[in-house]
């Protein structure tokens, strides 16, 4: 494995601008996975590795069978410091990949799918697309108002689930609603029906938006509102918790 000590190696500096910046990752068409749990989700799913990336401490530890299990792969090893400035956690575990982002068609529906509309946390994002991949969505459709989903950041969220749903992002959500072969459902405060009186037994959509400004107009008007019932006095449901409730009962209703 290649040693780099330096903050001015090319390498370096190219490993940088990937773990914290968006033009970058998506000038390159790559991103970096965090830790071996996602190292191992993008093998299972064919994933492009471009490289490994260790720190000295994990190199000298169980975290080297990773060389040997992607030989082929150029691999280098970081101090310690240089390595945790690329990590998107506060205590990393000392490995990174580098991979291919994977592209995703415009066109795949499927018979479950999501459309998000301006999410800007990539955790609340990371962890509606953890449960949309548990709940076998067949594709999540993202905004251009939504944050970044292969930021290394939303797939430290996700925990591998990129790998199991189409993920596409840049949509015309509008566009897709009307499009889509099912109802879609747009969850929203100004909704009648409630989620439960919903027969989400066929093909179906299901919209969530912007954590504080919730849906727009447009996507409202394509879509069929309703509401999850909430007996207690909140106003609100976390989004990532309010697709979890709504992708749920349709998994319950299939049953």
């Amino acid at each position: 494995m290649k040693a780099i000590s330096s903050r001015d190696n090319p390498v370096y500096k190219e490993l940088l601008a990937l773990a914290g910046d968006r033009r970058a990752r998506r000038q390159s068409g790559r991103t970096l996975l965090d830790g071996p749990h996602l190292l191992q989700a993008g093998l299972e799913a064919g994933a492009t590795f471009r490289r490994l990336v260790f720190s000295e401490t994990a190199a000298a530890g169980p975290l080297a069978d990773w060389r040997r299990q992607l030989p082929e792969i150029p691999a280098c090893v970081l101090p310690d410091a240089l390595f945790n400035a690329l990590a998107p956690v506060d205590t990393p575990v000392g490995l990174i990949g580098v991979i291919d982002i994977p592209q995703a068609l415009d066109s795949i529906q499927g018979d479950c799918i999501v459309l998000l509309e301006n999410i800007q946390d990539p955790g609340n994002l990371g962890a509606i697309l953890r449960v949309a991949a548990a709940a076998g969505v067949d594709a999540v459709h993202l905004s251009q108002g939504c944050c970044e989903a292969w930021s290394p950041k939303c797939l430290r969220g996700g925990q591998g689930a990129h790998f199991q749903s189409a993920i596409c992002e840049n949509a015309d959500l509008p566009m897709l609603a009307q499009a889509f072969g099912g109802p879609v459902y747009a969850a929203s405060l100004g909704g009648r029906v409630a989620l439960f009186d919903l027969d989400l037994c066929g093909p179906v959509g299901f919209a969530f938006g912007n954590e504080g400004a919730g849906l727009s107009a447009q996507l409202c008007a394509a879509a069929q509102p309703f509401i999850i019932p909430m007996p207690g006095k909140v106003e609100s449901l976390n989004v990532a918790t309010a697709a979890a409730v709504c992708l749920f009962e349709r998994v319950r209703q299939q049953r």
